[in-house]
């Protein structure tokens, strides 16, 4: 694949194209892995461990960690969650680097910020403008936090597209030509979009992934939650990036993943199907496979387990995943729901 791309029921219910708190995060059942927390529910403690998926993902090796957290200009609440990796030879001409780095804070105030490097693994170096989104987006909005930063490089418009939330009930589109700034573009996922009872649509991914029987060419994956305070994979399709239609029934359920709570998830393709790779509540990176389609339900168990030390410390979360020069690649969330930092494993 490309540099640093990702390996890559009807409703009624669609995304207007214009018009996203606290972060949720899933926690494990024990004081082991209680670093792994992803939003304050306990993983059940009747679940099996899961089978480890094998032959579909390699093997990742923790590398570094990308950030010099201790040095960094904007470094509000100590901790950086959901980095999304992109390549900028022969897209963006006027791009920082070769490889931008998007990352941010999830505690408030939050703010999507960006590195830039000459390799997937770095060193990066920290924009001088971070945060190159805030809280504050005038007249747009003004929210207690923006975070979980995705983009996708839109072929056909040669820009950037960053979907982001803020808060954890809307997800929100913004465009680029040089990768660093951007404009409003608004609105694409509000709890509103999704069944009545629907508490948090967040940690949104778009990939280009087309769709002929729905007319589509992008497909988003999310984290959802619900009445039972339980957080799951939805997902959507969409013709034009914008203005989507989703799914009312989880793509990735969290009961049948055999976990509390699921999310990050990302797309994966690899050879004539495709994947959803997300984290749970237990502290590891699980995969389902969806196929082309997105009809398929099955779920494969573990494909990452996180390492006991740090940065993990019992938790890897967030996946992000790509390739540069044929060596793949994983970026990921690593440590405690209040102290994570992005690292980068390779293949």
């Amino acid at each position: 694949m490309p540099e640093t791309q990702p390996e890559p029921r009807p409703s009624t219910h669609r995304g207007a194209p214009h018009g996203i708190d606290r972060r949720t995060l899933l926690r494990t059942a024990a004081a082991a892995t209680a670093a792994g927390a992803l939003g304050g529910l306990a993983a059940s403690p009747a679940a099996a461990a899961p089978r480890r998926a094998a032959g579909v993902l390699p093997e990742y090796t923790f590398v570094r960690e990308a950030l010099d957290t201790a040095n960094l200009a904007y470094n509000p609440t100590g901790e950086f969650i959901f980095p999304c990796l992109r390549g900028t030879e022969g897209r963006l001409p006027d791009a920082p680097g070769r490889f931008l780095l998007y990352y941010a804070p999830h505690d408030a105030p939050g703010g999507i910020c960006l590195a830039y490097a000459d390799t997937p693994e770095g060193p990066y170096t920290e924009h001088p403008a971070n945060p190159i989104v805030g809280r504050e987006w005038a007249p747009h909005y003004s929210v207690s936090h923006v975070s979980s930063p995705h983009v996708l490089w839109n072929e056909h418009e040669r820009e950037m597209w960053l979907y982001f939330h803020g808060e954890n009930t809307t997800t929100r589109l913004a465009r680029s030509r040089d990768g660093a700034a951007f404009s409003y573009e608004g609105e694409v996922l509000t709890t509103a979009m999704l069944p009545e009872g629907t508490t948090e649509t967040s940690y949104a991914r778009v990939f280009e992934h087309p769709l002929p029987d729905r007319g589509s060419r992008y497909v988003m994956v999310f984290m959802r939650n619900d009445t039972t305070n339980h957080r799951s994979i939805g997902w959507g399709w969409s013709a034009d990036g914008v203005s989507f239609e989703f799914d009312p029934e989880p793509l990735v359920d969290h009961a049948a993943a055999g976990a509390a709570n699921l999310s990050g998830p990302h797309v994966v393709e690899r050879g004539a199907s495709t994947y959803v790779a997300y984290h749970t509540s237990e502290g590891d990176i699980r995969l389902t496979e969806v196929g082309r389609d997105f009809s398929l339900r099955r779920h494969l168990g573990t494909v990452h387990e996180p390492m006991a030390g740090p940065p993990d410390n019992g938790r890897s979360a967030a996946p992000s995943y790509g390739s540069h020069r044929g060596t793949q690649y994983m970026l990921y969330e690593a440590g405690s729901r209040l102290g994570a930092t992005i690292a980068v494993a390779r293949a």
